[in-house]
């Protein structure tokens, strides 16, 4: 099997892993064989560079998680690993040597490299740091050469080249995670309310949507649907998104790859982000149309909705203009609110004045700045 093959089928496994993570540990232990590597670790954390806290941190060997050493690095060694802080004001996407990240003298005293990393195997292994989405780092760690030789050219020419795609892998997960679809299917996600879903067929055209994404293109203000095709509101947006679906789909000469992008709405809305993922094709087809793109459209912020109640309390207003005002906030139009509420338009519109005369303010825009304020302190 070439190189490339390899490549490949790490990629096809990778995508699979992005609905359910159960696959993780089969991926993880294709990249450790294909590597020439004894095992990787992945860590993911949240904050500014000089206080990151942990999220999640997972240690396989050959596809063998061992939550013993992830446990008692964590707990023990964590706080005082002198490569830590360094990892941290990497640059994005370098690989570098373990060894290069501790002093000389570190590297003889150093009860995290010669405790903990020894164990561990990662000793003569290598580093790299990722940005992830919002303010998370992705640190990922890949185990000491299991030949004597050290590290090949091949070895380092195909961990560069997973880079982006394990980047990706953990900006879907996220997106799933909070969205309660933790471990779930392409077919299942159709019935998930909290997220965007589209399916593209071989061609790029729309197979199918569920309602959260149907909701999102028939307001128009940032995606619609023309004859089948995604089409972005502003032309920015949209060769970005025709060069994500591209990628994504099967033939176009290289292993089809996903990508992420911000999809910006009206200037006083926050973008959505769109996470777009190839879909493993049948073989053989015989033809058939199938699913071969995923396209997962996200409301930044939709995880943590700001509470009604909250708004209602901290502000001032009465329960309907709370309601009111967060469903404006959250990008819901006037004649839509009508709609579900059963109210008139006036009413709401009246109901949206009684709101911008109490806060003192005249714009929409300041009242999304208000009450994700809320969010934040809530």
């Amino acid at each position: 099997m070439s190189d490339q093959d390899t490549f490949e089928r790490i990629l096809a496994s990778l995508y699979e892993a992005m609905l359910d993570d159960t696959r993780w540990p089969a991926t993880s232990a294709l990249i450790d064989e294909a590597c020439g590597i004894a095992g990787n670790t992945l860590l993911v954390g949240e904050g500014p560079k000089d206080d990151v806290r942990a999220l999640f941190v997972g240690l396989f060997y050959r596809g063998q998680r061992r939550e013993d050493l992830e446990r008692e690095y964590l707990a023990v060694y964590h706080p005082i690993d002198e490569r830590v802080p360094r990892i941290r004001q990497l640059p994005d996407s370098r690989l570098v040597r373990v060894c290069d990240l501790y002093s000389a003298d570190e590297l003889k005293t150093s009860p995290a490299y010669n405790e903990a990393l020894r164990r561990g195997h990662h000793q003569t292994g290598l580093n790299v740091r990722l940005d992830g989405p919002g303010d998370s780092h992705i640190a990922w760690g890949l185990g000491d050469p299991v030949t004597s030789d050290g590290w090949g050219s091949s070895q380092v020419t195909m961990l560069k080249g997973l880079l982006p795609h394990i980047r990706q892998f953990v900006r879907v997960r996220q997106a799933l995670v909070r969205a309660d679809a933790r471990d779930t299917t392409v077919t299942a996600l159709l019935d998930n309310p909290r997220i965007g879903v589209v399916h593209l067929d071989r061609r790029g055209l729309v197979m199918a949507l569920n309602d959260r994404a149907r909701d999102i293109l028939r307001r128009g203000d940032a995606l619609s649907d023309k004859n089948g095709v995604l089409v972005a509101r502003r032309r920015a947006d949209q060769i970005r998104l025709e060069r994500l679906v591209a990628d994504s789909l099967p033939g176009s000469g290289t292993a089809a790859a996903g990508g992420s992008m911000l999809l910006q709405r009206s200037s006083v809305m926050l973008p959505y982000v769109v996470h777009v993922k190839p879909v493993g094709v049948p073989k053989p087809d015989f033809g058939a149309r199938h699913v071969a793109a995923l396209v997962l459209i996200v409301r930044p912020g939709r995880a943590h909705r700001v509470d009604p109640e909250l708004v209602a309390a901290t502000l001032g207003l009465t329960p309907a203009e709370s309601r009111i005002a967060v469903r404006l906030a959250e990008g819901e139009r006037v004649r839509d609110m009508a709609e579900a509420t059963g109210h008139t338009r006036d009413a709401i519109y009246w109901h949206l004045k009684q709101v911008y005369q109490k806060l003192h303010i005249s714009r929409q825009v300041d009242l999304v700045r208000l009450l994700l304020s809320i969010t934040e302190f809530g």
